[in-house]
């Protein structure tokens, strides 16, 4: 099996065209198809169900698919090392993170990062952490910032805690105070409140949700569906509350009312995560040490 094969099975099994999939990896078709069929007496197994304009996977070809996609990423990954060994002039890092943590802790980390070593491209993925983690899995990334605890942990990633920060509520200085004007807002003086919730998939979502529920009554959506800056920006519109992190309503203030939860209240745990069975490139790991030092 020569890595070149896995290139170009990649390369046909995302384009379902080996006319496409040539173009796309810079080969005469021939010679991609020929390749291909070596790899497929070498594996035993035919990969691909060909007819006429419908190329599809097999099972033999399902089951390949992401472990060819982890060597490839891999593979890149080695290529990037080897170019940040000098003085880390150049290369990259593929950071991901949730929306809420780009907002809050990223900007004058990455800031820090940039300044000390401007030759290194920053490469920023936002998501869950459900599907940070999966990119994780695959090579896809370097470095992820995500929050714990994870329903399903896994146990091919290493992660550390990087903060524990309280969540506050944010509404418009226009509307109502919430909590009955309290200093203090209760989970339960969330019930009857319109809010503004993020999609399905965010952690806060999930947090908020389960928060309500455990005080007996389902939150009421105002609006629903929204990444982080357009919650905030419902929220300054009067059209609800939020939840958010401390963090993001401290930078993204202007136009908001801030008023912090009763005790117990609620909070998340921020981690750093990185696969356990491949060390992060080098630059990543400097980023890696900047977090954890912020």
């Amino acid at each position: 099996m020569q890595f070149q094969q896995l290139q170009y099975f990649v390369a046909v099994a995302e384009t379902r065209h080996f006319t496409r999939a040539a173009d796309l990896v810079h080969v005469a078709q021939p010679s991609l198809s020929q390749q291909i069929k070596a790899l497929e007496r070498e594996l035993g197994a035919d990969l691909f169900l060909r007819a006429r304009g419908n190329i599809t996977l097999t099972d033999a070809g399902e089951a390949l698919l992401p472990l060819a996609r982890r060597i490839l990423a891999d593979a890149d990954t080695a290529r990037h090392e080897v170019l940040e060994l000098v003085q880390l002039r150049s290369g990259r890092v593929r950071l991901g993170a949730t929306p809420s943590v780009c907002t809050g802790l990223l900007p004058d980390v990455l800031r820090a990062f940039h300044d000390r070593y401007p030759g290194i491209r920053l490469m920023i993925e936002e998501g869950g952490s459900h599907d940070l983690v999966r990119e994780l899995a695959r090579g896809a990334l370097d470095l992820a910032l995500i929050v714990l605890p994870l329903p399903t942990p896994s146990p091919a990633l290493t992660s550390v805690e990087l903060l524990r920060e309280d969540l506050v509520v944010v509404s418009s200085p226009d509307a109502p105070k919430p909590g009955h004007g309290r200093r203090a807002v209760r989970i339960a003086d969330l019930e009857g409140e319109r809010l503004v919730m993020f999609r399905h998939g965010y952690d806060l979502r999930e947090l908020t949700v389960a928060a309500c529920r455990a005080e007996g009554f389902e939150p009421d959506f105002a609006v629903e569906g929204g990444e982080m800056d357009a919650v905030l920006g419902f929220v300054r519109a009067g059209l609800g509350l939020a939840v958010v992190p401390r963090m993001v309503a401290a930078r993204s203030g202007r136009g908001l009312r801030v008023t912090p939860l009763a005790r117990p209240g609620l909070h998340r745990t921020i981690a750093l995560a990185h696969r356990s069975d491949v060390a992060p490139p080098r630059a990543a790991r400097e980023l890696q040490r900047m977090l954890l030092e912020r």
